[in-house]
């Protein structure tokens, strides 16, 4: 910003009527020992207002400003005190000497009040006086427009800034807040001024509700900076509150004298809000707002400590939801979070206050029963939990239905620390999957055994396919009329080293609940399709293969697509493919899956219903889904011959795949008389021991040169 200090000639603005007058002024600041002055004389009012329209219209060209005004208040055209206001107004930034006559002292007075920066007698300085008089009121005037640009500086920065800052005195006293103090104590800076600090700026301990340490009052007497103690509240004025935080420090003079103190402050509402939320992030689960695993811990270990002091006893739950993963995959993961959500406000309504709801990962919830009078009162708990989850969820148009298995442990009986509890509630939750699911088990010693072996087949598993470790055998599917093999089912077998083959029946449900049934399942589809295409390259006719597809597969987004591409791949012709899967899965999801199939049969590709009677289908399913084959499951095959019930039942099924112009085989046929009641109830398929046992490719492609001869098994046509 200019100051008059920048013009090395200093131009002075002379209005005086009075010719004489106005040459010993001229004369006087003419002749100063520095020469600095250049003397502008005009003799009116207007002249002087002309003159400083004219400097002002200049710019930046210094070397023109004006640098002072010195007026005498008695002009031609204008009077007395309305003379200086009009210059003022003109040229407020310009200081401006009053040259007044004794008579007219009160008004040059006046004048001054209002803005002048000084008057002077006329007739009382002299030629040396003059120079220093005006030079003196030019450098005040500097310095009074430096002083208060740095003043315009401070308050401007003090403003802007985000913290509030609050002076006072030696004695305590307010002297300044910033606007920023101003909002937060509730006082504004003419009410605040003079008042004392204690009360502008009330301050109390947020824990103890007492009066806090006064830190300015402090800084002054210890002439030291001080930070506030911790969990300061500021009251506001209206009786509001908010936690702050920061240090106050002592003023000094410029010679070193304490003469008051200053306070930075700001309000640490959203930081503390930002850090209680971050800490109860950290403890609970951000999908149910339930405790999470670390938390759960905590008042797991909590309990434990209570309840052998009190000599109580404690419980806790392991959950999980019955086949979760089929809601992800078939209705999304915004529908699965929200059924877990719903899960958990509904797991919550199962429980007391003192217990703990806990979401584990994934839909694994745990929950710990404290205070419990006997251990069996845990099943209470578990039983409304199973009969609260039933019941549908209703989620947009869905209406999802599903179940869960617990596992139970009582402390401490099942375990001395909360990890060992735990894992054996792991365990038992296992266990009542085991036992068929929608149920709750209490854990047995006899489980660790299981459970070991469970963990040790699953980390087995995850290498059994990079190893080579799984293999492929073939069963025939016979014509039941003349003998001949009308197509093979491809059978996973698993060799475990050290161990020696695996039964399906314990690998494949690991297999499904681990996830490794997809690239399992794509490993034996790609298999069977080559080991197909392979016997007709040796010269053997082409032969329909059937191949087991699991839930988890036909799931897959890209399931579709890896069966085209396996097809591609083995130039297998997609009507020699079978595939087989079980109505259970069907019904869960039946308007998706009937899409599926329909794709699947768009590829040509045949498809058959495993296990038919086992699970839920109706007749309304069999006519949506485009089946070509019904096979009845082994279990009512096996009691046909003595069981009049199943033996009804596999006849109703053969009437009902012939008037549906389905293919029907009937599995596990292992003894004449089953075959003899099968051809008389004309059941077209058979497949089982009494045939063929499954056997490798190779032995598979014997079989199929040879036939099976009419000594075989004593296999007669009818």
């Amino acid at each position: 910003m200019w100051t008059p200090r920048d013009c090395a000639l200093r131009n002075i603005l002379l209005i005086q009527n009075d010719s004489g007058e106005a040459n010993a002024v001229r004369d006087a600041l003419a002749n100063s020992s520095d020469g600095s002055f250049r003397v502008n004389w005009v003799k009116s009012c207007f002249e002087g207002l002309n003159a400083l329209a004219r400097a002002a219209s200049q710019g930046s060209r210094g070397a023109d400003r004006v640098a002072a005004v010195l007026v005498d208040l008695c002009l031609p055209d204008c009077g007395g005190i309305e003379t200086f206001d009009r210059l003022f107004l003109a040229a407020p930034q310009i200081p401006i000497l009053i040259l007044a006559a004794a008579e007219d002292e009160v008004v040059a007075r006046l004048a001054v009040q209002r803005g002048a920066q000084e008057y002077l007698l006329k007739g009382r300085l002299d030629t040396y006086l003059w120079p220093k008089a005006v030079a003196g009121m030019i450098d005040r005037a500097a310095n009074m427009e430096v002083l208060f640009d740095q003043n315009e500086r401070a308050q401007v920065t003090l403003n802007s800034i985000g913290d509030a800052v609050v002076t006072t005195d030696v004695l305590g006293n307010v002297t300044y807040l910033n606007a920023v103090a101003e909002t937060l104590t509730g006082w504004s800076q003419i009410e605040a001024a003079g008042h004392p600090l204690e009360d502008v700026l009330r301050i109390i301990d947020g824990e103890t509700r007492g009066q806090a340490r006064n830190p300015m009052l402090f800084a002054i007497r210890e002439n030291k900076t001080v930070g506030l103690t911790p969990n300061c509240v500021l009251i506001r004025r209206d009786g509001a509150e908010a936690p702050i935080e920061d240090s106050a420090a002592p003023i000094h003079d410029r010679h070193g004298q304490v003469t008051g103190a200053v306070m930075v402050f700001h309000d640490v509402s959203a930081a503390r809000a930002t850090t209680l939320r971050m800490a109860y992030l950290a403890q609970h689960d951000s999908l149910t707002d339930l405790p999470n695993r670390s938390l759960f811990n905590d008042r797991l270990t909590e309990a434990i400590t209570l309840t052998g002091r009190y000599r109580r006893q404690l419980a806790v739950l392991f959950l999980d939801i019955d086949r979760f993963k089929h809601v992800n995959d078939s209705l999304g993961h915004d529908i699965g979070d929200r059924l877990l959500q719903s899960i958990a406000q509904r797991l919550l309504g199962c429980v007391r206050a003192s217990d703990t709801v806990s979401r584990q990962g994934g839909d694994e919830f745990v929950i710990l029963l404290s205070e419990l009078t006997h251990a069996q009162d845990a099943t209470i708990c578990a039983d409304k939990i199973l009969e609260t989850l039933r019941t549908p969820h209703r989620i947009d148009e869905h209406d999802v239905q599903v179940t869960a298995s617990i596992g139970i442990v009582t402390y401490p009986d099942d375990g001395a620390d909360g990890e060992t509890l735990l894992k054996h509630a792991d365990f038992a939750m296992y266990h009542a999957k085991d036992s068929g699911r929608d149920n709750r088990q209490f854990f047995r010693r006899d489980l660790n055994q299981r459970a070991v072996k469970r963990h040790s087949v699953e980390d087995s598993m995850r290498h059994a396919l990079e190893r080579e470790e799984f293999s492929l055998n073939y069963q025939p599917k016979v014509n039941l009329e003349n003998g001949e093999i009308v197509g093979v089912e491809a059978l996973i077998r698993w060799l475990r080293p050290h161990i020696g083959l695996v039964s399906p029946a314990e690998f494949i449900p690991i297999a499904e609940e681990c996830g490794l049934m997809v690239p399992i399942g794509r490993w034996v589809l790609a298999q069977a399709c080559h080991q197909a295409q392979a016997w007709q390259e040796v010269g053997l006719a082409p032969i329909r293969i059937a191949v087991n597809i699991s839930a988890a597969e036909l799931r897959a987004k890209d399931f579709l697509q890896s069966v085209g591409m396996i097809l591609a791949e083995t130039g297998l012709d997609p009507h020699l493919l079978e595939l087989e899967l079980t109505e259970t899965f069907m019904v869960q999801d039946s308007t998706a899956m009937s899409a599926i199939l329909q794709d699947l049969k768009g590829l040509g590709i045949k498809l058959a219903l495993d296990d038919f009677g086992t699970g839920y289908s109706s007749l309304n399913h069999l006519r949506r889904f485009p089946i070509d084959t019904l096979k009845i499951d082994r279990s009512f095959v096996r009691t046909i011959t003595t069981n009049a019930g199943d033996a009804s039942i596999v006849s109703a099924v053969i009437s009902m795949g012939k008037n549906l112009h389905m293919r029907v085989v009937a599995e596990g046929v292992e003894t004449r008389e089953q075959l003899a009641f099968l051809q008389d109830r004309e059941c077209p398929f058979g497949q089982g021991y009494f045939f063929s046992q499954p056997l490798t490719g190779q032995a598979c492609a014997q079989l199929l040169r040879r036939g099976i001869a009419v000594d075989d098994r004593e296999y007669q046509p009818c």
